[in-house]
């Protein structure tokens, strides 16, 4: 969440780049602001009745050895009246900063400069292209028919066990997608990534900490018995770690990378756009997630893109990075850039990887912080990306690689696979 400090150094200023994301922050940072006073007026008020609750406690002893005892317990009934004062303070305060904090938690994060105005997706700009595209004939197949032909994917078994959105993976399907996040781990331990096996489902308070909560609590799968969430992405566990943690400068940056099953609620529509793989409710997934200082992490932001932009490219597929606009960015986000992958029997972009930086954001509600050297203490910068998403990989693959004797294996993932072609 924003810092105080932000919101109180320029209050105008932060309306002002709330607004570039589509949010009116009017009301809510004013009503931040009185809440502040209101604190720091509570505030004042206790320790204005700790020093005097001081002085009687001490007068009580003189006035007792003087033998002055009516004015002994005159000074008594007055802390009795002190002290009931203060607990009426100190339940206001605490009911004023909690109330503060449930406001601190509705605003988004503030977009960073880079970030281009614009209300949708149409609005984003296209920053980078790379990539073959692919040369199919008419007779192409969209990847769920490619699935059913060589019965790579079983998606009809998946309602029958599940419902819809959960498919099956069989044979030479199965060991692709096993092929593509074993590539992807390797891949993010030569790049210095520490490979971390997360637990995939999580308390509320990490839904807090990386703001899946309380934004997106509709999208996320509740254990109600246990009050636990099934993690939408291995950001959640994975940037957790740090939660109420204090690093010393020397430790950072932290690089961590985790494989794991995601899993979303989120409702698609009907039609292509969600048919296969496009969009499921569980899927699996490689992050990479970095906790750096504030000064290095736009340079960590590069170092990320360069890396999937890497993968995709040994993969052979077509890419383009597109930078978000407000209105399409994340809430807790300062800046992303979407990788989207040409899927040639669609004839669509198909989006594989979100690489993000969150600034303070999420530390902030971590309480993710670095001492210096000077022993003073400063909130880290966090910052996670896809490396990379499967469905839509697995889907751009089987589409592009199509060839009447069968789907050609990426040279990249053949030693993985044990096979070159899917026939």
């Amino acid at each position: 969440m924003l810092t105080l400090q932000q919101i109180k150094s320029n209050p105008a200023e932060t309306i002002s780049r709330l607004a570039v994301k589509g949010f009116d922050g009017r009301e809510a940072i004013n009503k931040v602001l009185e809440l502040d006073d209101l604190r720091r007026e509570l505030q004042l008020d206790n320790d204005n009745k700790s020093a005097e609750l001081n002085k009687l406690a001490a007068s009580i002893g003189s006035l007792m050895k003087q033998g002055k005892r009516d004015e002994a317990e005159q000074a008594k009934a007055e802390v009795a009246t002190l002290k009931d004062a203060q607990r009426a303070i100190a339940q206001k305060l605490a009911e004023t900063e909690q109330e503060q904090r449930n406001l601190l938690l509705t605003i988004p994060n503030l977009p960073c400069a880079m970030v281009p105005e614009g209300k949708t997706a149409a609005d984003n700009v296209v920053e980078k292209t790379g990539g073959p595209m692919p040369q199919l004939g008419e007779d192409a197949l969209p990847h769920w028919e490619l699935a059913k032909k060589y019965k790579l994917i079983d998606f009809d078994l998946g309602v029958k066990i599940t419902g819809a959105g959960f498919p099956v993976y069989t044979g030479k399907g199965a060991r692709l997608q096993r092929a593509l996040i074993q590539f992807f781990l390797d891949e993010a331990n030569e790049a210095g990534y520490l490979e971390i096996e997360p637990p995939y489902v999580v308390n509320e308070a990490s839904g807090y900490g990386t703001g899946q909560l309380p934004d997106k609590e509709g999208q996320m799968y509740h254990c109600q018995v246990d009050n636990l969430y099934l993690i939408p992405t291995a950001e959640v566990p994975i940037t957790n770690i740090y939660r109420d943690v204090i690093l010393s400068e020397d430790e950072l940056p932290k690089k961590n990378c985790a494989y794991s099953a995601c899993f979303r609620r989120e409702a698609g529509s009907y039609g292509k756009d969600v048919r296969g793989l496009n969009r499921l409710h569980q899927f699996d997934k490689v992050e990479i997630v970095r906790i750096e200082r504030p000064e290095d992490s736009y340079a960590a932001l590069e170092e990320m893109k360069d890396h999937v932009q890497g993968l995709l490219e040994k993969l052979g597929l077509p890419w383009h990075i597109l930078r978000l606009c407000g209105g399409d960015m994340s809430f807790t986000s300062a800046i992303t850039f979407d990788f989207e992958v040409w899927s040639g029997a669609q004839e669509r972009w198909l989006e594989v990887s979100s690489v993000s930086n969150f600034e303070t954001y999420q530390a902030n509600r971590l309480k993710c912080r670095y001492r210096g050297a000077d022993k003073k203490t400063r909130l880290c910068h966090t910052l996670n990306g896809s490396a990379l998403a499967l469905p839509r990989i697995m889907a751009a693959l089987l589409e592009n690689n199509q060839t009447p004797e069968g789907i050609v294996v990426p040279e990249c993932l053949r030693r993985y696979t044990g096979f070159d072609i899917i026939d």
